[in-house]
């Protein structure tokens, strides 16, 4: 084909376009400074947490600049921990939409680097026509082939600065990502925790009730000896059935919270796969690893997901500028038409060749151009405010989480003397009520008091559990540290295999 003597005319002349693209308005995106703080709370962080004696109560230290683990759940040596992170990785609908929503973005990415080529079509056609002559007419038929081939010269970056933006929002998809799966595992092990949490409080509701009605019967018994008032029994038998009422509103929270669970491991409520955690077989990790302020920014997906989405505004503000400077296009048609009585295609009679190079400069457009830019700029700016907003508030939230994790620790430690103190009186004020040293109001007191510490301390040992997690969660769940990107699928470098 004679068209194949241009080729190295049109491949030079594609390569002078790339040199000038390389020159594209707008601004360079430039990654935003790390904060300057050096600590997340006002005032340091104790050295270790305080203690108690008691599964769930070891003391606990924050050691700076240590890195998180990528499994990081597994600080709690639990087994139902890993067998339920395991099943909510392969199962949860939410991750697998968060892989489509991913790869999709990447393929959209790839589709824009397209732009950057020539563009090269086939077109063919055949025409049939009679002419009439003295004769009568003739019948002919015309063959037409051509390849077109067409470039936008990106002069001024408008394409590579829209290939830029499609990057960047496949960056932010990479980074939802990974804010999918942090999300899902620390909804999974709180959700685990909380279900070992109204187990727990189930089981001392249970007990509470037993000595509620064994003192009933004695208060009964003490009744029937004339030692004590009706009003007395009665009181009991209240205290006792307002216990009792108790039990079923914890028995609907566990029903709830064993849904949503089975929910996230990706099954239906009816088919109930979720293995029981209980409260004391789990460990609480002693040495909690505390990123530095400067590196927060690197390792929490929302952030990383937010600068991406700033980075995306940069380049849309290049792309508004370019839109709005000359635009300049080559194009080159060669084909070959002949008849049915004529020779065979591309011959050189019959080959035909057009080069043309175009330009198309905005002059008027009513300011649409100009506004569509600054809108650019103040979409960039909104951008940049929403950046800073997500980087306060991720600080925001580690800063709580430390300071809960610290008076956790105190809350449980006091929580602790509170129920032994609670039980202790509760004994004594049972065998002194029995022996007829005290009337029967100080021995209700002491069981609405033991009641109330019992509850509160299985509460304190599983926020210590779930604010642990929520720690991790905090500091971005170390997926940097992970190694499970998929090596044999080249073309999507960022997607991980969630095993």
């Amino acid at each position: 084909m004679n068209i194949s003597r241009r080729l190295p005319f049109l491949a030079s002349a594609s390569a002078t376009v790339l040199l000038l693209a390389g020159c594209a308005v707008g601004p360079d995106f430039q990654v935003p400074a790390a904060p300057t703080v050096t600590e997340y709370t006002p005032e340091p962080l104790p050295a270790e947490t305080a203690s108690a004696e008691i599964p769930g109560g070891d003391a606990q230290r924050f050691l700076k600049d240590t890195d998180v683990p990528a499994q990081w759940w597994r600080e709690f040596n639990s087994d139902v921990f890993n067998t339920l992170v395991d099943q909510a990785l392969k199962a949860n609908p939410d991750l697998d939409a968060a892989q489509a929503a991913l790869r999709q973005s990447h393929e959209n990415f790839l589709a824009s680097q397209g732009s950057l080529f020539p563009q090269v079509n086939l077109n063919s056609n055949v025409t049939q026509q009679r002419t009439s002559n003295q004769n009568g007419g003739d019948n002919l038929t015309l063959y037409n082939a051509s390849v077109g081939v067409s470039y936008l010269v990106d002069a001024f970056g408008s394409v590579s600065r829209s290939i830029e933006a499609s990057n960047a929002l496949s960056e932010n998809q990479r980074f939802q990502l990974e804010a999918t799966y942090l999300t899902l595992i620390s909804n999974v092990l709180t959700a685990a925790i909380q279900e070992a949490s109204l187990r727990a409080q189930i089981v001392a509701v249970q007990e509470i009730i037993t000595l509620q009605t064994q003192a009933y019967d004695l208060i009964n018994q003490q009744f029937e000896l004339g030692a004590v008032a009706r009003g007395d029994v009665l009181a009991q038998q209240a205290q006792l059935t307002q216990t009792q009422a108790s039990l079923p509103n914890l028995q609907k929270q566990l029903t709830q919270i064993q849904t949503q669970l089975t929910v996230l491991l990706g099954h239906f409520p009816a088919e109930n796969m979720v293995p029981s955690v209980v409260l004391t077989d789990l460990k609480l990790p002693q040495n909690l690893p505390l990123s530095l302020p400067s590196k927060l920014v690197e390792q929490r997906p929302d952030i990383r997901a937010s600068q991406a989405l700033l980075h995306q505004a940069s380049a849309n503000v290049g792309v508004a500028t370019a839109n709005m400077l000359p635009q300049f296009t080559l194009s080159a048609n060669g084909g070959s038409a002949t008849n049915s009585d004529g020779g065979g295609f591309f011959s050189p009679d019959t080959f035909a060749w057009s080069l043309v190079g175009g330009l198309t400069a905005p002059i008027f457009r009513g300011g649409q151009l100009a506004h569509q830019r600054q809108a650019a700029v103040y979409a960039y700016e909104r951008a940049g405010a929403q950046y800073r907003s997500t980087v306060l508030a991720a600080f925001a939230n580690v800063a709580n989480v430390l300071n809960a994790l610290r008076l956790d620790a105190e809350t449980l430690r006091v929580q602790l003397i509170a129920e032994r103190t609670a039980f202790q009186n509760l004994d004594i004020t049972t065998e002194r009520f029995r022996a007829g040293a005290i009337a029967y109001l100080p021995l209700l007191d002491a069981q609405r008091t033991y009641q109330q510490a019992r509850i509160a301390l299985v509460q304190a040992q599983a926020t210590r559990y779930a604010d642990t997690v929520a720690l991790y969660q905090a500091l971005g769940g170390g997926w940097w540290n992970r190694n499970d990107i998929e090596d044999d699928v080249p073309e999507y470098p960022l997607a991980r295999a969630i095993p």
